[in-house]
């Protein structure tokens, strides 16, 4: 492919959707206290999950160093590539894109595109395997660039989650700051389809905050496509499925597991969706 497609590991995208598409990944680290560990290469999902629930400390995230992306960069041009198009998860919610930028800039002679989704998770994810489809497709850069661009103005990101904790103590809440007061007593619901964490809603109870990302969907019924389901291996995600029936062709769902990166900061439990409106 003369166009090759790197991102983060805040994409959640699993090893078979990268390796069939050509997509590098260049993995983000998390912290446990003292400990530091490579996103998808010294810490895998499960360790991962394991440690959170058992750990005092609560996991933080740090960016890749650019020297990282560099590396990433040179091996697609050593395969052949004459342009890279690395998409990062949103500048608001990570340093990511900044480490991205000045690895590009230490290879001053190649074609590097820095693109920012201004999403994370499925959001991002969808951005990354659209714009390398076409890749496939021998579409231009010009063309997947403003193919991106379309699909960042149309997408968006709503989670339903458990705690604010992980959020407030990695710095992540952006203007969510208002349900702080009564994060004990609430069920928050978060927005983050503009980059940042927004208020999207508040309920008293878990059945009730998984009813109104249900609801969330049905407003937009008819005018949204790739609909993705992400979770932080909630044990209630086949409920909330179900409870998709009738109102979501369920072939047209893609199921997306948190990674470490996202889940360090949504905390466990965490159910989102994340859809492109069609216009």
């Amino acid at each position: 492919m003369k166009i090759r497609i790197v991102t983060d590991s805040g994409s959640d995208l699993s090893d078979e959707e990268t390796s069939n598409l050509g997509i590098s990944i260049v993995p983000l680290s998390i912290r446990f206290g003292e400990e530091e560990l490579i996103d998808r290469v010294e810490l895998g999902a499960d360790e991962f999950y394991e440690r959170m629930n058992n750990s005092e400390d609560v996991p933080q995230t740090a960016a890749p160093s650019p020297g990282a992306f560099k590396t990433a960069f040179e091996e697609c041009f050593e395969q052949g590539a004459e342009t890279v198009i690395c998409i990062n998860m949103s500048s608001e919610l990570s340093a990511t894109i900044q480490a991205a930028e000045t690895g590009a800039r230490e290879l001053s002679d190649k074609d590097i595109r820095i693109f920012d989704s201004k999403s994370v998770t499925g959001g991002l994810g969808t951005m990354v395997l659209k714009a390398a489809e076409a890749s496939q497709n021998n579409h231009s850069v010009d063309e997947i660039l403003t193919l991106l661009n379309d699909l960042r103005s149309k997408t968006r990101v709503y989670a339903a989650i458990d705690t604010l904790e992980n959020l407030k103590k990695g710095g992540r809440i952006g203007n969510a700051q208002a349900l702080l007061g009564s994060m004990l007593s609430i069920k928050p619901l978060i927005d983050v389809s503009s980059g940042i964490v927004e208020e999207a809603g508040r309920q008293r109870t878990r059945k009730k905050s998984l009813l109104w990302l249900r609801d969330k969907l049905s407003e937009f019924e008819g005018n949204m496509e790739n609909l993705v389901v992400m979770h932080a291996r909630a044990e209630d995600l086949d409920e909330f499925l179900n409870s998709l029936e009738g109102l979501i062709d369920q072939t047209a769902i893609r199921v997306s597991a948190l990674g470490p990166v996202v889940a360090s900061h949504g905390g466990p439990g965490v159910i989102g969706i994340c859809f492109t409106l069609k216009n």
